[in-house]
């Protein structure tokens, strides 16, 4: 049982999956926010229509989640399930304590009740906080600085408390900032794209030095495959390409892709309690046998031109009521002049 699965990671791994391992068969649970698309997973639904089942529902049904478990003899729960916007936790915290802490909590109660084979848990480097110097390893303390940081690292340690006083069979990946196809364009990477493809200013945090490790979303699928079937019980693998590269850095890549000028540019005012740096150490990952296939230039060349190719998917999302009002509060009036 894949949760989440309509939304931007986990719906590229359940195609992921599904064209790898043709026994699989693959329970999507999603509670469709405006986030969860079933468009993301319509070819899917197509092609692997008898290994693929959609149950539209919420994590924090506990009575839904145990329905569906007992339904189709779920053997693993993946958890992708979750509020993940930065902004957004900062405008309604409320949301992400219910869905990534309440929530994740409700899926573990119910994977120690059915005995289930194995609980995975997909996080994210925003757990350990800002990192000025050095590389953050899965030893490290956890010190989120924002709500959403907050929450995943609120899960995490309740994913740990169950392996250790229950003994349920746990993984966690943390991983780096994802971009590829399907990604929501609120998140910095398909906004700029979009934007940029119509000519609407980008509106850039501060002074564009903040340091990032774009991940391709492909690698990162392989990777959670590879910890699902090869990973330590109880380990925690960071996941991510090892380089780093500064948001300036990304826009101008973004804006020299698609042949437009510099002065699409515009500067904003910074993120509250926005973190400077974060860099993973991946080495343990890369003990399993895994490698990024793509560098971060990489990884946003190939999600630029999938924008590009796809404006069918996100110009209904970008000229919802939805997005409008949420770009309206959440840019309106924070030019830097």
């Amino acid at each position: 049982m894949v949760t989440g699965g309509a939304g931007f990671i986990g719906s590229n791994f359940i195609r992921y999956m599904l064209e790898k391992y043709p026994n699989y068969h693959i329970v999507v649970y999603d509670k469709l926010t405006y986030a969860g698309n079933l468009h993301n997973l319509k070819d899917m639904a197509q092609r692997s229509a008898d290994r693929y089942t959609f149950v539209q529902g919420d994590i924090c049904d506990a009575t839904l989640v145990r329905e569906t478990i007992r339904a189709y003899g779920i053997d693993t729960i993946i958890n992708f399930a979750a509020e993940t916007h930065v902004d957004r936790s900062i405008m309604d915290p409320d949301a992400f304590i219910k869905t990534d802490v309440y929530g994740t909590y409700v899926l573990l109660e119910a994977a120690r009740e059915f005995d289930l084979e194995r609980y995975h848990q997909i996080s994210t480097d925003e757990v350990y906080g800002d990192v000025p110097e050095g590389v953050s390893r899965e030893t490290d303390p956890v010190a989120p600085r924002s709500p959403y940081a907050a929450s995943k690292s609120s899960g995490d340690l309740m994913v740990n408390a169950y392996h250790v006083t229950y003994g349920l069979p746990v993984t966690i990946t943390r991983g780096a900032n994802n971009i590829g196809p399907y990604q929501y364009p609120e998140k910095v990477v398909p906004l700029f794209v979009t934007n940029a493809i119509d000519n609407i200013p980008l509106p850039l945090y501060g002074d564009g030095l903040q340091v990032r490790d774009y991940h391709y979303v492909l690698d990162h699928c392989e990777a959670i495959d590879l910890v699902l079937h090869k990973g330590e019980i109880g380990g925690i693998y960071n996941v991510g390409t090892g380089t780093e590269m500064h948001n300036i850095e990304m826009t101008h890549l973004i804006l020299n892709l698609l042949g437009k000028p510099d002065s699409l540019i515009q500067p904003v005012r910074d993120r509250p309690g926005h973190d400077r740096r974060y860099a993973l150490d991946v080495s343990k990952i890369r003990a399993l046998g895994w490698e990024p296939t793509h560098t971060c230039e990489e990884a946003i060349e190939n999600t630029t031109q999938w924008y590009v190719d796809n404006e069918w998917w996100w110009r209904p999302i970008k000229s919802g009521e939805h997005y409008q009002e949420y770009y309206r509060r959440q840019y309106e009036g924070r030019e830097i002049r």
